[in-house]
C-alpha cells in the first residue's frame, strides 16, 4: 500500500471520541451542551452496534428505564418499565438526532498514541477500503466500552465438535433450534435468558454453571430490585441491604443451591461493588429449571464430535452449543499508553468514580461496571473538565488575536 496516496492527516480542534455506543453518545451530547465540538469514530455502520447487530431478539433492559437514561433526555412516557431492544435502539437514535450527533462510521482506530513533541494525540483510523486517516487532537475519549469483543473460552476438543458453536453475539432467536438439544455455557443474565428463549421455542436446553451466582427476583415488594436496593443504600450499610435481598430472594425463589445454583460467599451488592459481577435478575428461567425443562450441568471437561463430557464424568450429546461467556475490552490492542488502562483487562486502573480521567487529555467513559448510570455520570464529568480547558484555550486565542490586530508601539 502506498501510504502517500492512501492516507491523510486531519486536525480536530475538539475531542475525538472512539466508539458510538450509548457511552460515546452520552459524552458527545454533554459536550454539545457546552458548545464544545467533537468527532466520533465508530468501526461499525451504525450507532450502538452491540445493541443493533449483536443482541438476541427478546432482549429487554434488565433495569427500569429511569436508571438507563442518558444525560438531558428521558425515555418516552409510553415506553414500558423495561423497554425492549427495539425501543432502546429507537431511544438512542432519537437521542443522536436531538443532539445532532453524526459519527464517522466504518472507521476502525487501530493505533492511538500521545505525541509529546506536539502535545497531542495521534489516531490512525482505517475505513473499509483500508484507507488510513490520521486524526490529531488534544483530547481523546475512549468509549469502546466493556463489551467490545466476544470472549470465547478455550475448551478442549472444540475443533473436533461437529455441531454448531455460537457466541450469544450471533444468537437471535430460539426458532432455529426448535426441537434440538442445546447446551448454553454461562449463567449470567444472557445465558439465563437464552435458555428461557430456547424453552419457549420448544428446544431442550441445558445450562453450564461454572461458578457461583446470585439469582434475584427482578422485582421485590412491588418495586424493581435495583431501585429498592438503591433506596435502601441511602439509609443502611451495604451488608445489611445484601442480607435483606437474600432473605426476600429465599422467600420468593427458594434455595437456589438445590438446583445447582450455589450463591457466592459475598452478598450480591458487595460482589458487584468489588468485582463488577452482576447478579442475575430472574425473568422466568428459574421456574423452568425447577420444572426440569432446563438441566443444570457443571463445567465442560472436553468436547468430542457431538458429545460433551462434563467434569463430573457425565457425557451427553448436543445439537448445538451457545457460548454466553460475555465480552471484554479491546483497549490494549489499539491504545498505546501504560498509565490509565490495564493491559490485562483493558479497564481503567483506578476504580469508579475515579477512572474517567488520565494524563495528557485522555478520558474513559463506559468502563465503570455500573451500567448506563455510571456511564452518564462519567460523561458529565468529562464534559465539565474539557469545557474548562476549552474556555481557557479560547481566551488565550482571543488574546493572541487581539494582540495581532492592535497597532504596534514605535518606541
Amino acid at each position: 500500500m502506498n501510504n502517500n496516496k492512501s492516507s491523510s492527516t486531519v486536525w480536530i480542534p475538539g475531542p475525538v471520541i472512539v466508539g458510538a455506543g450509548p457511552s460515546g453518545l452520552a459524552v458527545a451530547a454533554c459536550l454539545k451542551q457546552k458548545s464544545v465540538p467533537c468527532v466520533i469514530l465508530e468501526r461499525s455502520n451504525c450507532i450502538a452496534s452491540l445493541w443493533q447487530l449483536k443482541t438476541y431478539d427478546r432482549l429487554r433492559l434488565h433495569l427500569p428505564k429511569q436508571f438507563c437514561e442518558l444525560p438531558y433526555m428521558g425515555f418516552p412516557e409510553e415506553f414500558p418499565t423495561y423497554p425492549s431492544k427495539q425501543q432502546f435502539i429507537e431511544y438512542l437514535e432519537n437521542y443522536a438526532e436531538r443532539f445532532g450527533i453524526r459519527p464517522k462510521f466504518n472507521e476502525t482506530v487501530k493505533h492511538a498514541e500521545f505525541d509529546a513533541n506536539i502535545g497531542c494525540w495521534r489516531l490512525k483510523s482505517f475505513n473499509k477500503a483500508e484507507k488510513m486517516t490520521e486524526y490529531v487532537c488534544r483530547w481523546l475519549i475512549v468509549a469502546t466500552g466493556e463489551n467490545a469483543e466476544a470472549v470465547v473460552p478455550d475448551i478442549e476438543g472444540i475443533e473436533e465438535f461437529e455441531a454448531p458453536i455460537r457466541h450469544t453475539s450471533l444468537y437471535k432467536s430460539g426458532e432455529e433450534f426448535r426441537g434440538k438439544r442445546v447446551l448454553v455455557v454461562g449463567c449470567g443474565n444472557s445465558g439465563m435468558e437464552v435458555c428461557l428463549d430456547l424453552c419457549n421455542h420448544n428446544a431442550t436446553p441445558s445450562l453450564v454453571v461454572r461458578d457461583s451466582v446470585h439469582v434475584l427476583p427482578r422485582e421485590m415488594l412491588g418495586k424493581s430490585t435495583f431501585g429498592l436496593s438503591m433506596w435502601l443504600l441511602k439509609w443502611l450499610p451495604m451488608r445489611v441491604v445484601d442480607g435483606f435481598l437474600l432473605i426476600v430472594s429465599w422467600l420468593m425463589l427458594g434455595d437456589t443451591s438445590q438446583f445447582g445454583l450455589d450463591r457466592p460467599r459475598l452478598g450480591p451488592l458487595q460482589l458487584k461493588n468489588l468485582s463488577g459481577k452482576t447478579p442475575v435478575l430472574d425473568v422466568g428461567t428459574l421456574s423452568k429449571i425447577k420444572a426440569g425443562h432446563i438441566k443444570v450441568r457443571p463445567s465442560i471437561k472436553r468436547l468430542k464430535r457431538h458429545t460433551v463430557e462434563f467434569v463430573d464424568g457425565r457425557m451427553e450429546n448436543f445439537d448445538a452449543i451457545i457460548l454466553a461467556t460475555g465480552y471484554k475490552s479491546n483497549v490494549p490492542y489499539w491504545l498505546k499508553e501504560g498509565d490509565m488502562f490495564s493491559k490485562e483487562d483493558g479497564f481503567p486502573k483506578r476504580p469508579f468514580p475515579n477512572g474517567w480521567k488520565g494524563e495528557n487529555g485522555l478520558y474513559a467513559v463506559g468502563f465503570t461496571k455500573k451500567g448506563l448510570l455510571g456511564a452518564s455520570m462519567d460523561a458529565k464529568r468529562i464534559a465539565d473538565d474539557i469545557e474548562r480547558c476549552w474556555e481557557a484555550d479560547e481566551a488565550k486565542h482571543r488574546a493572541a488575536f487581539s494582540r495581532s490586530i492592535l497597532p504596534q508601539s514605535n518606541s
